[in-house]
């Protein structure tokens, strides 16, 4: 069911061929692309010198941006970069002064470009004007600058806009006669009167760089003085209409009279269908008019959705009786979003968003693709991952993303292209305020006909101490003036104020993983959104970290470079760890897939949720570097999950479990809940659901069939309950229970662990064991003894590194070293350590009672390269050594030290009990033959109260999260 629909392609292919405007135009074009003549105007005097009026010197092509052309200036320590940075340590930490010379300049904060400019470039180039258009109306059309652009025709002005959004269409109107005419565009990327905000996606060097240029269709197109110049297409489902404003310019100095024809048809779907044509008739005196028609859609229309995205294309024939004429195409789908209570309903059917956060990145050009076939392929990953929804994180997408979206049935929702804050603010009457306003009307009438376009937002977290009543104007405008999405005021962090107004809440309330108790399946959200009575989408759920993919540095062939991930390796190497970054990369992306599936479960076990938005399903290349991805910023898999394991918990249909807990003992029954999410299409009919539990060698230990059922839409359905004894297991044993749903594609799994109740007393009669490295510990092994070190508590090197079972948040640059600050760790599972300790080579659910909040050995005092048993993995900022578990040869004799705490209240931790026995054995036989030599100070050092962490962020700034909440944001 997720293999691309060859219909779809070919549907595809022709849209490519076909593509226009969201209107598609019969006008005549002549298009601009090829080679312009350039100039930077770094010192911003071309307006004063009038380059309008000269020839400029250099030649570029477009479209493109400036780094596509080899055009900017050199990146430098000094260069002044559109982003906020929260950890200055790069800048000055002498361990960093290899990294900033010239010739090794490793920024490691976001992607470095191969040049960088902000400021004004001029752009220029002859066309030549045929006769015929002389008596027509002509427009340039500029698909995407970035950002401000001024436009001149040989001497004359014409004008500036400046939107983020939209193209950039200037009247030339009467302004060309027949012949040959220099056209000057002067654009312009610096941040002005109108702050969006340094960090918001539309702009900022943290994702697609704030680039120069033009890129998308730039174009000269000519059609008659009246126009058809804007359509827009309300569907109306109950009435079986597609409901039509028209807007008609006459540019003549008479009023005219014609008629217009009218018909929709299908275009991509299996089933044709297309209504009858319908002739209007329509007087126009000189100006714009606006005429409203329905247009029936007959008895057997098709509608859109994800499952089934069907569109039409509505084509405008209008005719004037003195000979002019006008043709437009504009592309729609029947379709109804709307609200009932806390969910949000598709053509009458409830829906569950399942989203991303989009942030812009595409490192290879830098900025959003123009082309339809690459948002395809993006949108079709995040189908086979499961996923109906984007947010597009403060910025909007070209035109060509909303085209895909509706061929894939995807769920969007844009934004206007502002995170007012960082410098910016809303609410409080700067430029910005009307700016927003202009830009989503922009949007509106550009991106309005597009099924795929859902909802809206202002943007991200703004600052302003007027921001709710600016957010409740903005969202009361838009439902009073478009019906056909809905609207909320702005995306936001819990310590956002609540704006009443809005028809559905984006906060980050239901979200966060609940391991600060013992891992359960048990739990929810509901308590997060239990009082709302909107729909409420979890806001950027996940951001859980993974360490670097080195071999991911091959890809940046484009303009970008990962001199960020080359600084990471280099500095792993010069710890001695950089042989373990493969396994570091598994053991935390396994690590971080646990967190995403415990996270998103709690998500669809939510009651009255109306679904999430991840940050995000790729990584985020900037603000620190923010590896939270499970794919790359490519959109293409690390190694350590893939789309079939993803869709198991984050489907259309999940099947959930109510474990009350992950570690069993043998004395105890399983007896789980299980229940099933199901947004499908359409309900299932005597659906049978199928469990079984199975060890590590997949021998079937138990299973069950539950009675035949109807799974409706919706979640928080019970089907039955798993029971079985677990006194046939006798040692201790990793288990898996899977549900499936039969003659489906729809099972999940989860791993649980099974410990004997009574386990003989862990002894060590050949072994000394202490709590801290005393003087007869020494002796011991100076002597040619055993030593267990029983170090938890004691750990005096390394105190400063927090150490939780969750993997990092976001990362540790961009907040500071807010705790935890480690990605799970990685050990070896033949180890004869754990003989009789089932363990994965990574952190799984059994280790929180080990590792949750557990002390770390910072081993840099040891000698470079060693190897614990259990390796925690840092930050990859820091990269320190780190060992939970570590043994050596220490003078004559052998150590093991654990910083784990293995000897508090053994009879109700059943992990640690078992953990202690499987080490116990391990130390009495003669498999304990620890490899590497480590010197008696290096482990006395480990407790040196006198140990100071000197980690300094060298700045006293920090995000929004991290900040004193002033009054205006409680």
């Amino acid at each position: 069911m997720y293999k691309q629909n060859k219909f779809l392609v070919i549907i595809t292919i022709m849209l490519c061929l076909l593509w226009g405007s969201t209107q598609a135009i019969a006008q005549q074009t002549i298009d601009l692309k090829g080679v312009w003549r350039f100039q930077i105007d770094s010192l911003d005097k071309g307006i004063h010198e009038q380059w309008f009026k000269k020839k400029l010197l250099e030649k570029v092509k477009l479209p493109a941006s400036m780094l596509e052309n080899g055009k900017g200036n050199p990146v430098t320590i000094h260069t002044q970069w559109t982003g906020s940075i929260y950890d200055s340590s790069w800048y000055f930490n002498p361990r960093m002064a290899q990294y900033r010379l010239p010739n090794n300049l490793k920024f490691p904060f976001w992607l470095t470009p191969q040049k960088h400019y902000v400021g004004a470039a001029w752009y220029q180039r002859e066309v030549t004007i045929p006769q015929h258009w002389t008596t027509q109306k002509i427009s340039l059309h500029l698909e995407r600058p970035h950002t401000e652009t001024r436009v001149w025709i040989d001497n004359q002005e014409i004008g500036l806009q400046n939107s983020l959004c939209v193209p950039h269409t200037f009247d030339l109107s009467n302004r060309l006669s027949a012949g040959k005419h220099t056209i000057t565009i002067r654009v312009d990327n610096r941040t002005k009167e109108i702050n969006v905000g340094k960090d918001s996606h539309s702009i900022t060097d943290h994702t697609q760089g704030n680039w120069n240029g033009i890129v998308g269709k730039i174009e000269l197109m000519a059609e008659g003085k009246v126009w058809l110049e804007d359509i827009q297409v309300y569907p109306d489902l109950a009435k079986k209409m597609a409901k039509l404003k028209i807007n008609i310019v006459n540019d003549l100095p008479q009023a005219v009279a014609g008629k217009i024809i009218l018909q929709a048809q299908s275009f991509n779907s299996q089933q044709k269908h297309q209504t009858q044509a319908i002739t209007i008739t329509y007087e126009v005196s000189e100006g714009t008019k606006t005429i409203e028609v329905d247009l029936p859609m007959g008895q057997n229309f098709l509608t859109w959705d994800e499952f089934s995205p069907a569109l039409y294309r509505l084509s405008a024939h209008l005719q004037t009786n003195n000979g002019h004429t006008s043709k437009r195409s504009v592309q729609f789908g029947m379709r109804d979003f709307t609200i009932k209570g806390t969910r949000f309903e598709i053509n009458g059917r409830p829906i569950f968003l399942r989203g991303t956060v989009e942030n812009c990145q595409f490192p290879l050009t830098g900025y959003a693709p123009m082309d339809i076939a690459s948002w395809e392929k993006v949108f079709r990953k995040a189908k086979s991952y499961g996923l109906n929804h984007f947010r597009f994180h403060s910025y909007c997408p070209p035109e060509a993303a909303f085209i895909a979206a509706d061929l894939v049935g995807i769920y969007l929702q844009p934004e206007g292209p502002s995170w007012a804050n960082h410098g910016s603010s809303l609410g409080d009457g700067h430029p910005i305020d009307q700016y927003i306003m202009d830009e989503t009307n922009r949007m509106a009438k550009v991106y309005g006909n597009y099924a795929s376009y859902c909802m809206l937002a202002y943007g991200n977290e703004p600052r302003g101490g007027k921001q709710v009543e600016y957010l409740t104007k903005f969202v009361k405008y838009w439902q009073a003036k478009d019906p056909r999405r809905k609207y909320t005021g702005a995306s936001v962090a819990m310590s956002w104020p609540l704006v009443p107004a809005n028809e559905y809440m984006i906060k980050s309330g239901p979200r966060g993983l609940p391991w600060d108790k013992l891992p359960s399946s048990n739990t929810d959200f509901g308590d997060k959104v239990k009082n709302f009575t909107v729909p409420y989408i979890t806001h950027e759920l996940g951001q859980w970290c993974v360490f670097p993919n080195f071999k991911e540095i091959k890809k940046y062939r484009g303009l970008y470079q990962a001199r960020n991930f080359e600084l990471f390796e280099h500095d792993l190497q010069e710890r001695g760890l950089g042989n373990r970054a493969e396994a570091f990369l598994m053991a935390s992306g396994k690590l971080q897939a646990i967190s995403y599936k415990t996270e998103i479960e709690m998500a669809l076990r939510t009651p009255i949720s109306a679904g999430f938005q991840m940050l995000g399903l790729n990584d985020y290349s900037g603000q620190g570097t923010a590896l939270v991805g499970l794919l790359d910023s490519f959109w293409e898999e690390k190694g350590y999950i893939d789309s079939i394991a993803f869709r198991r918990f984050c489907n259309t249909t999940v099947p959930l479990t109510r474990f009350p807990k992950f570690v069993f003992q043998n004395n105890e029954n399983l007896q789980i809940p299980v229940e099933i999410y199901h947004f499908g299409e359409k309900p299932m009919n005597n659906a049978t659901v199928l469990w079984k539990v199975t060890d590590s060698q997949g021998t079937v230990l138990g299973n069950g069939i539950f009675e035949k059922q109807l799974i409706a839409i919706g979640n928080n359905q019970i089907v039955g309950e798993v029971q079985m004894p677990l006194n046939i297991i006798t040692k201790a044993t990793k288990l898996n229970l899977s549900v499936a749903i039969d003659q489906t594609d729809f099972q999940n799994d989860w791993d649980f662990w099974v410990y004997p109740a009574t386990l003989p007393t862990a002894l060590f009669p050949k072994v000394y064991v202490c709590t801290s490295f005393d003087a007869k510990a020494e002796e011991v092994l100076n002597q040619g003894g055993n030593v267990l070190l029983q170090a938890a508590g004691k750990i005096e090197r390394g105190k400063e590194v927090i150490n939780y079972l969750q993997p990092v948040f976001w990362n540790t640059s961009w907040f500071k070293m807010r705790p935890p600050h480690t990605l799970g760790f990685v050990c070896d599972p033949q180890h004869p350590v754990f003989k009789d300790f089932p363990t994965d080579f990574h952190a799984n659910l059994q280790w929180w009672e080990l590792s949750h909040k557990a002390q770390v050995m910072l081993l840099d005092n040891f000698p470079k390269g060693f190897l614990p048993i259990v390796q925690p993995i840092d930050t990859w900022f820091l990269n320190r050594p780190l060992g939970l578990i570590v043994e050596a040869k220490v003078g004559k004799g052998k150590l093991i030290i654990t910083s784990v705490d293995l000897t508090t209240n053994l009879d109700t931790r059943p992990v640690a009990k078992q953990l202690l026995y499987s080490m116990a054995q391990y130390m009495q036989s003669g498999a304990f033959a620890p490899k590497e030599n480590v010197p008696i100070e290096a482990v006395k050092g480990l407790f040196d109260k006198k140990y100071q962490p000197n980690y300094n962020t060298y700045t006293k700034d920090a995000p929004d999260e991290l900040k004193v909440k002033k009054k205006e944001n409680q």
